[in-house]
């Protein structure tokens, strides 16, 4: 191979090292930044909602595990938000790449991503480790903190245009709000008798403990998000 190639295969890696690697790095930087406002918008929710409730049983409180993972004990739901440590580019066929904003920069169309999970708080009291939970929201933000939200309900139709959405304090508070909403307007039900016909010595001497019956929101309770919104 000519030396001449070499330079040049070498200047093209910098050139990708100057742009696509740092962009991610820049991206997921300002991401733990937002990940931050974040916290602080659960923590004031949380006092809101404490002042206008006396009921000591209801379960109004947060922990952090970590850095990145977030534990939000809100009455029966826990909401777990995540933030992802990798960066993400959408898909080519993403209709949003046909938008100006997104032809204008093609680096627009690189988000970091703050996941949302809702679990029941006994699955975690409890510790079950077989109960399951599930993602209710995806926040995406890009590179000039425009934003977009993936999601159920008017968590997946209120915040659907990056190109006239950046994130803030009010935002994100009203994001937090509708999260909350929106796990606790799903309904336990009592599983068909059916699913608890049969039960294994072992589960039945573990009653005494919690029974470890695998439990999760679609399994026991009913999506009610069509007519329940905020």
């Amino acid at each position: 191979m000519k030396k001449d190639q070499v330079s040049q295969n070498r200047e093209q890696l910098v050139k990708l090292l100057l742009s696509k690697a740092s962009l991610k790095q820049d991206i997921a930087d300002d991401c733990e930044k937002v990940f931050v406002l974040l916290k602080d918008a659960i923590k004031k929710e949380l006092l809101g909602l404490q002042a206008n409730i006396t009921d000591k049983r209801v379960r109004l409180s947060y922990k952090e595990k970590g850095n990145y993972e977030i534990h939000v004990f809100v009455g029966s739901d826990v909401l777990v938000f995540s933030l992802h440590n990798n960066v993400f580019r959408l898909p080519d066929e993403n209709p949003l790449w046909g938008t100006a904003y997104f032809q204008a920069d093609s680096d627009h169309g690189y988000f970091g991503l703050i996941n949302v999970y809702n679990f029941l708080a006994e699955s975690f009291l409890q510790n079950r480790l077989d109960d399951i939970g599930y993602l209710i929201a995806r926040i995406k933000i890009n590179k000039e903190r425009h934003f977009m939200v993936e999601g159920n309900g008017q968590l997946g139709s209120l915040f659907r245009d990056p190109q006239r959405m950046e994130i803030n304090e009010e935002l994100i508070i009203l994001i937090v709000q509708m999260t909350f909403h929106y796990a606790m307007s799903l309904d336990l039900l009592i599983p068909p008798y059916a699913n608890n016909e049969e039960l294994s010595v072992a589960q039945i001497q573990l009653i005494g403990e919690g029974l470890r019956l695998k439990t999760g929101k679609q399994l026991g309770f009913k999506m009610k998000h069509e007519d329940t919104e905020i």
